[in-house]
């Protein structure tokens, strides 16, 4: 193997590390479009398989949530996140980067997550054009449908 494939695994490996993502986890996508980062979605698939849209009924163990500025209620969005996932599950809020189009203010997301019960616990860089926050809900704040 070539200097340039281990280095090209590596990054795919380390990008899907970056998330917490393991084998066999159930992870649901929100907010797909064509602007999406799609060397992010394949590493996550090659990771753990196809990722599941919101219509699921799976309990799922993280969600994948794209969302641009103008993309409607972020608070919403987030509540909606809340409902198929684990206990022990995470949702990644994915933003445009400050300077992209469609970038959202990061009060506006700090804001959004307290009140749908979220906190933010780290952020990652998800790409040339996205950033990434690792939102887990409070304790004793995601109810139970």
């Amino acid at each position: 193997m070539s200097a340039t494939a281990g280095q090209a695994a590596d990054g795919v490996r380390s990008l899907a590390d970056r998330f917490g993502i393991e084998p066999g986890m159930v992870v649901m996508e929100m907010g797909y479009d064509e602007d999406v980062d799609h060397d992010l979605r394949d590493a996550l698939t090659d990771r753990c398989g196809e990722l599941v849209d919101e219509d699921t009924d799976e309990v799922v163990d993280a969600v994948l949530v794209w969302y641009r500025d103008g993309d409607g209620d972020l608070f919403e969005l987030l509540v909606d996140a809340l409902g198929p996932l684990a206990d022990n599950g995470v949702v990644w809020l994915l933003t445009p980067k400050a300077g992209r189009e469609g970038h959202a203010e990061p009060s506006e997301v700090a804001e959004s997550a307290q009140t749908a019960g979220l906190q933010q616990t780290s952020t990652v860089n998800a790409g040339r054009d996205w950033s990434g926050a690792r939102l887990v809900p409070r304790r004793g704040s995601k109810s139970k449908k």
